[in-house]
């Protein structure tokens, strides 16, 4: 039984060759080399002698599979076939727009770690820029194989966040494997899924506590500054030791006292702990604000102050509160205050505009997006309510509820922060009674409303009596507005607040 190659008989078994190079000298004899081809196969062969080649090499791959010839002595390309695992398709997933113009983002909060398995939708890590706090989603299903910035970091947009492995890959099962076992071996699992906000897991990790160890009197189990200072606090104070009862002391045998010798009065010091100055970059509100109140400080401040009497106001809140709570919402005078402000701009829609120099044009807004400032653990946030002049004073009432949880927790997003028109600011909920706002560009007025005290005052009898004072102090773009229309639109405010059957008649 013989092969048959271009047209010769070969016998199927062949003579013993000792090494590589009589192996190649029996070639040559079975195909001598055609002119112009190389001394070694495949190197440099016409194109009419291609087919050629390609019978010469399976001669020689059967040869030197019988003769045990090391196939790298020969200098021949061999082609393969590769039965082992596929490359890892590693993907980056990179920090996506997120709109408003924002260009850099602090990472507050991861919520996976190297090795965790993800899915899409799901939360990959919390950002904060200078108008709001936004959490990022995967877009891909694998493992996380690498994260590219720690907490507290700056990442620009359209920098990669995480590299993810796409499932089917073969290190995705390696990698799982491993971080599973590096968990088991973590002093201190990361608390994710404990409702808390960003400082108080910056409290928890600054003291190696988990926060599921923490038990939480907020809403839904939520873990509050006031929880995890008391749990450190019972974590550090030594365990009380039980006292044993002691019988009483003998009376004392009457002496005689001695006299008092005077003593130097004692100089205590204060204690100076030594240390040094730290420089750190402004970052998330601070940056915002920044450069927020140096584009305010262009504008020329015009302020006017004056006092309202809410007594009035103060019985109808009285009225009404056990109703709205009933209907599981929290009055307090601010709703009252937000809607009378919206009804005096419907008389005055020069306040509720915005200039624009550079264009030398004014633009009346139709909506009234009232901001109010709040005090969060992020810093002075102003969130605003959308369309107040189409909103009763219980949905009033019930935005800013929403907004004061949500401001609360750092979950304030950018559609809360953006698109005001006109703002208030209740610095009375601290303390003190007139302010100097400054005005939040490109808005035109900012309202401060002081702490509401009782104090004497004469009624149209000349009598005295108990009432509830509240001074307001208001800052005006004077490129725009002037003193007699700023004072116009309070008194209007004023006479709603100071008799609330007003609104009645212009509320819609």
């Amino acid at each position: 039984m013989s092969v048959r190659s271009l047209g010769r008989s070969l016998p199927r078994t062949f003579p013993q060759v000792v090494n590589s190079s009589d192996l190649k000298s029996n070639l040559t004899r079975l195909h001598p080399i055609e002119p112009g081809c190389a001394r070694t196969p495949f190197s440099s062969c016409s194109k009419a002698s291609l087919s050629t080649c390609r019978y010469i090499f399976t001669i020689q791959h059967r040869l030197a599979g019988r003769l045990e010839v090391p196939v790298s002595h020969l200098n021949i390309p061999i082609r393969t076939l590769s039965l082992s695992s596929p490359l890892s398709d590693i993907v980056q997933f990179n920090l996506s727009d997120i709109g408003e113009g924002i260009k850099e983002v602090t990472v507050k909060e991861w919520f996976v770690k190297v090795g965790d398995k993800v899915a899409q939708f799901d939360n990959i890590c919390e950002v904060q820029s200078d108008k709001a706090s936004v959490t990022i989603t995967s877009k891909f299903d694998g493992v996380i194989t690498k994260l590219y910035y720690e907490v507290d970091d700056i990442a620009q947009t359209g920098d990669p966040l995480v590299d993810v492995q796409v499932e089917g890959s073969a290190a995705a099962g390696e990698v799982l494997e491993e971080s599973e076992t590096t968990a088991e071996q973590e002093e201190f699992p990361r608390s994710a899924k404990v409702l808390a906000t960003p400082a108080v897991r910056r409290i928890a990790s600054e003291n190696q506590i988990n926060l599921a160890d923490v038990p939480g009197t907020g809403k839904d189990g939520r873990v509050l500054k006031e929880d995890i200072l008391n749990f450190i606090q019972g974590k550090s104070s030594p365990p009380s030791t039980p006292t044993s009862v002691l019988p009483p002391p003998p009376p004392p045998v009457a002496a005689t006292p001695p006299k008092p010798v005077a003593t130097p009065p004692r100089i205590t010091r204060p204690v100076v702990s030594e240390g040094k100055d730290r420089t750190e970059p402004l970052k998330g509100m601070v940056k915002a604000m920044s450069k927020s109140m140096s584009e305010a400080l262009k504008i020329p401040h015009f302020g006017y102050y004056d006092e309202i009497d809410m007594t009035n106001l103060v019985q109808v809140r009285k009225d009404l509160k056990q109703s709205c709570e009933e209907r599981g919402v929290k009055l307090s005078f601010m709703p009252f205050i937000v809607k009378a402000a919206s009804m005096a701009l419907l008389h005055y829609p020069i306040i509720n505009s915005s200039i624009n120099l550079e264009a030398e044009t004014l633009t009346y807004k139709h909506n009234h997006n009232i901001g109010v400032a709040m005090d969060t653990v992020q810093g002075l946030l102003v969130p605003n309510i959308k369309g107040v002049q189409n909103l009763s004073v219980f949905e009033v009432a019930a935005e800013l509820n929403r907004l004061h949880n949500v401001g609360l927790a750092g979950k304030l997003t950018s559609n809360d922060l953006t698109g005001g028109t006109f703002s208030l600011s209740n610095i009375g909920s601290i303390g003190g009674t007139y302010a100097s706002p400054v005005i939040l560009p490109p808005e035109v007025a900012i309202g401060a409303l002081g702490k509401v005290r009782v104090l004497p005052r004469y009624n149209s009898k000349g009598e005295v009596y108990p009432a509830h004072i509240m001074n307001v102090s208001w800052s005006a773009d004077h490129r725009l507005l002037d003193g007699a229309t700023v004072a116009r639109f309070s008194n209007m405010w004023k006479g709603y607040l100071e008799n609330p059957a007003k609104l009645l008649l212009d509320l819609k």
